[in-house]
């Protein structure tokens, strides 16, 4: 059994009574597929009247026996009622019992069809639910190789090919098997000799079939891959589209979709053309299997009389049954190699270990008490050491300023407080606690995160303010959005907090998306604030009505700033100076000054006031 095939069985464990029932309308299935055109038997025989006359009323020895001599206890009725009311009764019963058959058959095949589809549609939505839910756990830096884009096909168009060709399994060891099984097991009854004749010719059409299927499965894969691409450019085309514009870089993006595009079209067409071959391929050599059948039944019907001619068309319906399963086999087969190809795909991220993981008795903290410290922390994102051997106090209540040229590590000490990243080195503490040893949910419960780029959601004002605290009222953001400077603008709007800001906030400017998102963090309400950048994006009218925010929401917290913008962080308890991953100088604004050293240069450079 195929490893990933192994892998989805475990979620049909919950739809075990859908497994159940569609096994067993499918046995009933492929049962009156076949009794059906063994039915067509008596009509033949009624027709041609060359059946024999049983005038006796069989004698009942058994179950198995009468089940046996089944044909006996129908002629019997089929003549006694053909002689009390004519020949063309005895045909309406014999059509009656065939009218019944398919009905059940139809019947059988509907209830089936309701069972496998509940069961496709809940592992679907299993699936959807724990690969997102997965997305959502694994860490930052995984994305950092990884394209959106590709992760979004999975999520959508690989699931989507599981859902739909993968539990044709069913269909291929239950309804499909049992139909050609049962109609072989007629056909044997009735000649064993044009049955060796089936059983000489089936296993070569499935080598050809086979044959044709051959590479299939890493064809779907490269499909696959190549859909997520397209719409990773798609998606960064999106994202990006006024530096597109921009830069006249339209026809650049253009024909790196046009390229993939063309790559898809001719994996789809490679694949689409051994598909669509299995079918009528698999007719052909069934009609091949019935040709040789009449050929070789014809001798014995015409010349050697050991079979009556109503026998063999019964033969030939029941021959012609074992078609449409077999053509089923082969189009489901090659649809499972799809299926398998993009369940690889799945399985491939959510069977990702995901390193950064609360250890098993994690403790969960309520309070911050003390203060955070930072033990001779080592961190690499590749290779490259961006922290090296690296060690900070922070104490309750103080303001920690982080300045230094971008590369020096500023950025990656917010990362590695909030765990987006684990230290490869050394230790981080909170009140004496190794954050390794606390729950992440509870670590960033006490932290409030404010970056260089507001991420903001398509939804109202207050649906964003409100991921602060899901929980809050109407005056609770309208509070946070004044102690923000947001509720100015905001008021002003046409439905105000419940105006929808776009994607990604595309309806606002740079500095109201900052300062909705302050408003969010002022919202939760943390005793720490980590800002990366807050406002090095911003001109002097948004930088100051974010700065006075910022300082209105660092009042009584304990703050980590991450500066550019020099002139934001002078009133800093500590200003901290990074070159190449460690510490060049510290100290306040003014005994930085006096020290003349690297800040000293960098308040110079930026033409500040001292």
């Amino acid at each position: 059994m195929d490893d990933n095939l192994k892998k989805i069985i475990p979620y049909t464990k919950k739809y075990k009574r859908n497994v159940v029932l569609n096994i067993f309308f499918n046995v009933l299935y492929a049962l009156f597929s076949t009794i059906g055109m063994v039915f067509i038997f008596p009509v033949m025989q009624v027709l041609f009247a060359d059946g024999e006359k049983v005038t006796k009323y069989p004698k009942y020895t058994g179950f198995i026996d009468a089940i046996g001599n089944w044909q006996e206890y129908l002629f019997y009725y089929v003549n006694e009622y053909s002689n009390k009311y004519g020949v063309y009764y005895g045909l309406m019963i014999t059509v009656s019992l065939v009218l019944i058959t398919f009905l059940l058959k139809n019947l059988s095949n509907y209830f089936a069809l309701q069972n496998i589809t509940k069961l496709k549609n809940g592992v679907l939505r299993d699936l959807r639910e724990k690969m997102y839910n997965k997305i959502v756990s694994l860490p930052v830096s995984y994305y950092s190789e990884k394209r959106k884009g590709d992760v979004m096909s999975r999520m959508l168009s690989d699931i989507n090919e599981v859902q739909s060709s993968f539990f044709l399994i069913l269909e291929l060891i239950i309804k499909e098997p049992l139909t050609i099984l049962f109609s072989l097991g007629f056909m044997f009854y009735t000649s064993w000799k044009l049955t060796l004749f089936v059983f000489i010719f089936m296993p070569i059409s499935a080598l050809i079939i086979t044959k044709i299927g051959k590479t299939l499965k890493a064809k779907s894969t490269k499909a696959q891959q190549e859909g997520g691409y397209m719409i990773s450019i798609t998606e960064e085309t999106l994202s990006g589209l006024k530096v597109v514009k921009a830069y006249n870089a339209e026809a650049y993006f253009s024909n790196l979709f046009k390229d993939s595009v063309n790559r898809l079209f001719k994996l789809t067409n490679a694949i689409a053309k051994k598909n669509n071959l299995a079918q009528p391929m698999s007719e052909f050599l069934g009609i091949v299997i019935i040709g040789v059948l009449l050929i070789y039944g014809g001798n014995l019907v015409l010349v050697e009389k050991s079979i009556k001619g109503s026998e063999f068309l019964m033969y030939i319906g029941l021959a012609y049954n074992i078609l449409t399963p077999a053509k089923a086999i082969s189009k489901a087969s090659y649809q499972m190699k799809n299926g398998l190809a993009a369940a690889e795909r799945v399985f491939e991220i959510l069977e990702v270990k995901n390193p950064i993981i609360n250890k098993e008795n994690a403790k969960e903290i309520s309070s911050f008490d003390k203060g955070i410290e930072i033990k001779n922390v080592t961190f690499a994102y590749n290779d490259d050491a961006v922290l090296k051997n690296f060690s900070l106090d922070i104490p309750k209540g103080k303001t920690i300023a982080l300045v230094g040229q971008s590369g020096s590590g500023k950025s990656t000490i917010a990362n590695l407080l909030t765990r987006f990243y684990d230290v490869n080195n050394g230790e981080i503490l909170l009140d004496d606690e190794n954050i390794k040893n606390v729950t992440m949910h509870s670590l960033r419960n006490q932290m409030g995160l404010v970056t260089q780029d507001s991420i903001m959601f398509n939804g109202s004002i207050a649906d964003n303010v409100k991921l602060g605290k899901l929980n809050a009222t109407d005056e609770e953001v309208i509070t946070a959005l004044k102690i923000a400077n947001a509720y100015e603008f905001v008021a002003n709007l046409p439905e105000g907090i419940n105006t929808n800001i776009g994607d990604s906030g595309n309806k606002l400017s740079g500095g109201q998306k900052q300062r909705i998102s302050i408003a969010r963090a002022i919202l939760k309400n943390p005793p720490i604030m980590i800002l990366d950048e807050a406002t090095s994006a911003l001109d002097t009218e948004s930088e100051r009505l974010v700065q006075d925010a910022l300082e209105k929401m660092m009042q009584n917290r304990t703050s980590v700033v991450i500066a550019h913008r020099l002139s934001t962080i002078q009133k800093a308890d500590k200003i901290v100076v990074m070159h190449h991953g460690e510490i060049a100088e510290q100290g306040t604004h003014e005994e930085l000054l006096n020290l003349g050293g690297t800040y000293a240069k960098l308040v110079s450079l930026q033409s500040l006031d001292s």
